[in-house]
């Protein structure tokens, strides 16, 4: 989660000098590159069959979605905020397994639901004289996330880390694609930054992908809420921002509601 908030301050820093679909795409074809190179060295093929299904179609859409509009939030709006929104994602997830896969879901777990988007709507305000409408990048890229990480309850067994991460650095990749078409490309100005955003990146990636696969799920998820709290720092000591008391309660918020809801049943 560290190193996931550490790329996100380099990417939010060469955004200023490098359309952002440049870097996205760069970053994409990097941490491609690492991780096929891992997998042909252990006699995997990087990207075999079973990521070409259509489950896997469907997951790679909603992660194209997520990663692009997450990536327009830390470019546009502060870090702090946008990085409170995306630990919104547990919340979509858990209530619309039970829409989609019939997992049974308590009053407890659907009031946990509702609270946290009441912290949500705290943090963003809309109506309010703080709200700006470039808030909502970051909803829209929370339910991105939210959609893949339903559709990977279905995706094929087998995938190695190696051949997981070569798959998810090249939607990486296909949202810088698609978001180029509209920012275009320039000279890199600012290469030591995109380096930075790389190597976190794909360490947070690979150190992610190694602890769901070895340990036990339910200890490892809450964990990810450690994220917002390095982002909060770096937001305060790289970029100078201040989030008021209602950013600061509706993250509190969000977090207590995600980790119960992780944590209990009924």
């Amino acid at each position: 989660m560290a190193g996931f908030a550490i790329e996100d301050a380099f990417l939010k820093t060469a955004a200023g000098s490098v359309p952002l679909g440049q870097i996205l795409l760069t970053e994409g074809l990097a941490g491609m590159a690492v991780f096929a190179l891992l997998a042909l060295r252990r006699g995997e093929a990087p990207l075999p069959r079973t990521v070409l299904t259509r489950t896997m179609a469907i997951r790679s859409a909603f992660e194209i979605t997520g990663r692009l509009f997450y990536a327009l939030a830390i470019a546009l709006t502060p870090l702090s905020s946008t990085s409170a929104i995306l630990q919104a994602t547990p919340l979509i997830v858990v209530p619309a397994a039970a829409v989609l896969f019939g997992e049974r879901v308590g009053a407890f777990r659907w009031a946990l639901t509702g609270i946290g988007f009441l912290a949500v709507l705290a943090i963003i305000r809309p109506g309010g004289e703080a709200f700006t409408p470039l808030s909502l990048l970051a909803v829209v890229g929370m339910l991105g996330f939210a959609g893949r990480d339903l559709a990977t309850r279905a995706a094929p067994l087998g995938l190695s880390n190696a051949q997981l991460g070569t798959a998810g650095f090249g939607v990486l990749a296909m949202a810088g694609v698609v978001l180029s078409f509209w920012t275009g490309f320039k000279p890199i100005a600012t290469p030591g930054l995109i380096l930075g955003a790389i190597v976190f990146g794909v360490a947070g990636y690979g150190a992610l992908t190694t602890a769901m696969r070895t340990g036990e799920v339910a200890a490892v998820t809450p964990f990810r809420y450690s994220r917002l709290v390095f982002a909060l720092i770096l937001s305060v000591l790289a970029f100078g921002e201040h989030p008021d008391a209602m950013t600061l309660a509706g993250s509190a918020v969000i977090v207590a509601c995600g980790i119960a809801l992780l944590t209990r049943r009924g």
